[in-house]
């Protein structure tokens, strides 16, 4: 039998069904498309992509944990 093998795992690795993840894809571009929307911006670096906001309170507000360095995070306030 033909087949081919699904790695992405984050976002389907607990989906039962075809129709489950394209329901879990489908939400999750409804997510991508509201955050755009909003002034989030996606950002290519050499240790992957990073999705940014210029607005601190904004990225906050989605619950998003910040990762950028303590020292960098420290440089940006007033």
């Amino acid at each position: 039998m033909a087949y081919f093998t699904w790695k992405e795992t984050g976002l389907s690795s607990d989906c039962a069904s075809l129709p489950a993840m394209a329901a879990r894809f489908e939400e999750a571009a409804a997510l991508m498309r509201r955050m755009a929307a909003e002034g989030f911006q996606l950002e290519r670096h050499s240790d992957g992509q990073h999705i940014t906001h210029p607005d601190p309170s904004v990225f906050e507000a989605y619950g998003f944990i910040n990762e950028e360095s303590p020292v960098r995070q420290l440089t940006l306030l007033n």
